[in-house]
């Protein structure tokens, strides 16, 4: 890869990154001054009852950067159908955790959305998004095996694979925005491998996951442990989107289980904890769901579970990339 070419795709990344740092100290006190303050839950780990009160939806620190970037570029011309699918996904879903913040932290009313209506909307804002890249990106149904140089079609299944792997990982990635930096570090190591995949690929898709990565390591300056702000819903349900649908736009759907596999992880963790409890009257698998919860109620510290599970991603890619490129 020329110079030339290097600097370009990582123009986006660091304009995102220049943009998320200047943003922080506008947008944190912003915050401040609304009460937009996170209510830690009282049943965790004590070490986050001095969480309580720090600002939360700071996901618009890392959100308006990538969005700025992306329409930057798309008013240039030089990239459109993936960067706009990728992008139009990326908001719907931080629509929808916005609209729960602003219900439970602005209006002060702890229910937020109902359970079934963030599922309803996640159902309807994923089926959307796949049938505009089928109709308007000629997003075909064939996908890339992991592991083989084998790509499956399964027709119109995998068009509903498509419309679940988004709602999966926007589920994935919200409970994964536990601890102070855990879903920044761990998406940007996922960005990385995205952008890679991209280039390698020779897909325009490069443009958005660079810009990710850039507004997100932007935002874990004032994310990371002690957090000064928090994402919120608004910031984590957007991640998984973005990450999802990347995977897609790149013919990459059964990758998504194993480069998000901390997303799974997480969700997977819920699942079983709450699964067992019911079924046993009471019993536990974990000490506590989500699973970093878990490792923090067993004496690993907040940073300490961060980096574990940042590597693990980070390993997790590695083979991935060797899997493709070899």
């Amino acid at each position: 890869m020329s110079g030339i070419r290097g600097v370009t795709i990582l123009l986006p990344s660091f304009a995102a990154f220049v943009a998320a740092a200047v943003l922080g100290p506008l947008i944190i006190p912003f915050l401040r001054r609304l009460k937009a303050g996170q209510t830690v839950r009282d049943d965790g780990p004590s070490t986050h009852l001095a969480k309580n009160g720090t600002p939360t939806m700071g996901g618009f620190i890392f959100l308006i950067p990538f969005l700025a970037v992306c329409i930057y570029m798309l008013a240039t011309g030089r990239v459109h159908n993936e960067t706009l699918a990728i992008l139009m996904c990326t908001l719907l879903f931080s629509f929808i955790g916005f609209i729960d913040d602003f219900i439970k932290v602005i209006l002060k009313r702890s229910m937020g959305l109902r359970a079934w209506q963030k599922f309803l909307l996640q159902v309807v804002f994923a089926a959307g998004i796949v049938a505009y890249m089928k109709n308007y990106m000629n997003l075909t149904s064939v996908m890339k095996l992991p592991f083989v140089n084998v790509s499956v079609d399964w027709g119109i299944y995998t068009y509903v694979l498509m419309g679940f792997a988004i709602v999966a990982a926007v589920n994935g990635s919200n409970f994964t925005d536990g601890l102070d930096g855990l879903a920044s570090s761990v998406t940007i190591v996922i960005g990385v491998f995205l952008m890679a995949v991209s280039i390698s690929a020779g897909s325009l898709a490069y443009v958005p996951s660079s810009a990710m990565v850039g507004a997100l390591m932007g935002f874990l300056l004032y994310n990371s442990h002690k957090a000064s702000v928090f994402m919120g819903d608004t910031g984590s349900l957007a991640l998984g989107a973005f990450v999802a649908c990347t995977c897609i736009v790149n013919g990459m759907t059964l990758f998504l289980p194993f480069i998000a596999f901390i997303y799974l992880a997480e969700v997977l963790s819920v699942i079983i904890q709450v699964s067992y409890f019911k079924a046993t009257k009471g019993k536990r698998i974990f000490k506590m769901a989500p699973i970093h919860h878990h490792f923090e109620l067993c004496g690993w510290t907040e940073t300490k579970v961060v980096n574990v599970f940042s590597v693990i991603t980070a390993v997790i890619a590695m083979v991935l990339m060797f899997d493709l490129v070899f």
